[in-house]
């Protein structure tokens, strides 16, 4: 594929099967992929545009300097690789962030994340947790950490222990690189060992398919980790512990109905709505505050 490809034939290509390698100008193939998603949204659809690496260099007109930022993401280069141009823009993106950081009003600091870990781009689920009620607290957890920014969240707010978990290696080194030994951060699915006066967790809002490394960010392929947090919050709290659940998108009965089912009741709620400019209507973030049901009945007081 080159410059002369039209989106409405590469499309129709890829809906035939076809995976399309660029041999164009790089800002074009850029363009084409911007068409595609004006067309589509099916992500394999997108990531069948793939672009040509030589250990990291790109031989197209005005392609960028590739090569720090894959050696980043995957490690030292391999000879010939083709990279879907959507993973590869990612990329990209994912180094610039880590170079720079990301400013957050709420920690009057920069986080640096890495690639294949969420990037606080939008802080409304930051200042959540910056400004709800503290219950008394001495002890808690982050799970998910990602980038670690919830755990220095807690740490600025004066928890003088905070552990954070994550399932992903990068996460870890990465929370712990912006943590810099002020909480402990152990490679863990979902819970660490002990109990806690306060657990957060924010998963991946979507509960779609997990395609590429940078998709496990976004999606929570059948709801496993919400579920697994909330099912199991319940053995590591301390008697008069809360859990926070940050969480966007999905519809206020499906959550409660999720709470029930894991035996949890609902103290509050608290909303952010985005301000940018390509919110939607139905991105307010939410932090729940959530405490496992006693001998009262579920009584949701949001």
């Amino acid at each position: 594929m080159d410059d002369t490809t039209s989106a409405d034939r590469a499309l129709r290509l890829i809906r035939q099967g076809s995976t399309l390698r660029w041999e164009g100008d790089f800002h074009n193939a850029r363009q084409l992929l911007a068409a595609l998603g004006r067309r589509t949204r099916h992500v394999q659809h997108l990531n069948a545009l793939l672009i040509t690496t030589n250990d990291y260099a790109i031989r197209l007109r005005r392609a960028p300097d590739v090569a720090a930022a894959c050696r980043e993401a995957y490690g030292p280069p391999n000879g010939e690789r083709l990279i879907p141009l959507r993973e590869l823009l990612g990329v990209i993106g994912a180094h610039q962030h880590r170079k720079r950081g990301i400013y957050l009003a709420a920690l009057n600091a920069r986080i640096h994340p890495h690639y294949g870990v969420f990037a606080p781009t939008r802080s409304e689920y930051v200042d959540l947790v910056a400004a709800e009620p503290l219950p008394p607290t001495e002890v808690a957890f982050d799970l998910g950490t990602g980038t670690g920014v919830l755990a220095a969240v807690l740490l600025r707010r004066g928890i003088t222990k905070v552990v954070a978990t994550d399932n992903n290696p990068r996460a870890v080194a990465c929370a712990r690189e912006n943590l810099r030994g002020r909480a402990e951060v152990i490679e863990a699915d979902l819970f660490p060992p002990g109990r806690a006066d306060l657990v957060v967790c924010n998963p991946p809002w979507v509960p779609g398919r997990v395609n590429t490394m940078l998709d496990t960010a976004v999606y929570d392929e059948d709801s496993r980790m919400l579920r697994g947090f909330l099912r199991g919050v319940g053995d590591h709290l301390t008697p008069d512990g809360e859990a926070w659940l940050v969480m966007g998108i999905r519809p206020q009965e499906e959550m409660l109905a999720e709470f029930r089912a894991a035996g949890l009741r609902v103290l509050g709620r608290t909303g952010a709505v985005p301000t940018h400019r390509r919110a939607r209507s139905d991105e307010t973030t939410y932090l729940w505050r959530l405490r496992p049901s006693d001998a009262n009945p579920f009584v949701e007081k949001a």
